[in-house]
């Protein structure tokens, strides 16, 4: 068997996509972080990228959860069409680690000598956690690579009139912002009824077969990377005002 080790936020998005691999390669290591503090991201997120551009951030969050709520019958509706599994698998061993770069980390990944490392929804993964893993880090990002990097590339594909790059790429990862060589990308589909919070389950049924496949490429040491001649660009969280913007001119919400 395997010996797969999974570094996640421990989201129901995640679990879709490591139900996928447990049922084909069986049990693995899960290492789930915390949530980072809320003021030491919104300190980081204000020095890269301005007071004006945060404050717009946070009131698009706030509006999140109103339609958030407003999606969950859309949300019950892809879970039933896509046969998806949010819940942890009962097989798998979850440990809690704190953050992807806390020492308690670094020691789980020596302790497990992973044949390889699948990472989704972690925070940026410092040099001092990478040195300690030898195998391939399979990341699973919710965009298509490197024309959406960053922050919700499902979205902003779309609100951007550019649907055919709305998709999921599972690549290699490197110090960089999704800047790894491409292992698999696949398309997915949004419908009027789609909003923000429906695109990651959307996503997620998207990336657990070329995810899976990714797995046996490496494991098989078939894989084949390569870089997609798109442009690179680095996304962010929308602003309030560019959401709303969005939404009204394009129906994307």
């Amino acid at each position: 068997m395997p010996n797969i080790v999974a570094l996640t936020n421990g989201s129901p998005h995640s679990w879709i996509i490591l139900n996928a691999l447990a049922e084909r390669f069986g049990s693995f290591k899960v290492l789930i972080e915390d949530k980072e503090s809320r003021r030491v991201l919104l300190r980081r997120r204000m020095k890269r990228q301005g007071f004006l551009k945060v404050a717009g951030q946070v009131g698009f969050t706030l509006l999140q959860v109103v339609v958030g709520r407003l999606s969950r019958p859309r949300i019950r509706r892809i879970i039933q069409e896509f046969a998806l599994n949010p819940h942890p698998a009962p097989g798998c061993e979850v440990i809690r680690i704190g953050s992807v770069n806390a020492p308690a980390c670094r020691d789980a990944l020596a302790a497990a000598r992973p044949d390889v490392v699948v990472v989704f929804g972690t925070r940026m993964i410092r040099a001092e956690t990478l040195s300690v893993i030898q195998v391939p880090i399979l990341n699973l990002h919710s965009g298509i690579t490197p024309k959406y990097r960053g922050q919700a590339g499902g979205y902003w594909a779309l609100a951007s009139g550019d649907p055919e790059h709305a998709g999921v790429t599972v690549h290699l990862l490197d110090a960089g912002v999704d800047t790894g060589a491409v292992l698999r990308q696949a398309p997915f589909s949004a419908g009027a009824g789609d909003t923000f919070p429906t695109y990651f389950y959307l996503q997620a049924a998207a990336l657990r077969e070329p995810t899976v496949q990714a797995v046996e490429d490496v494991l098989a040491g078939t894989h084949r990377p390569y870089r997609p001649e798109l442009p690179s660009r680095q996304h962010y969280h929308p602003t309030l005002w560019g959401y709303l913007y969005r939404g009204i001119r394009r129906g994307v919400w």
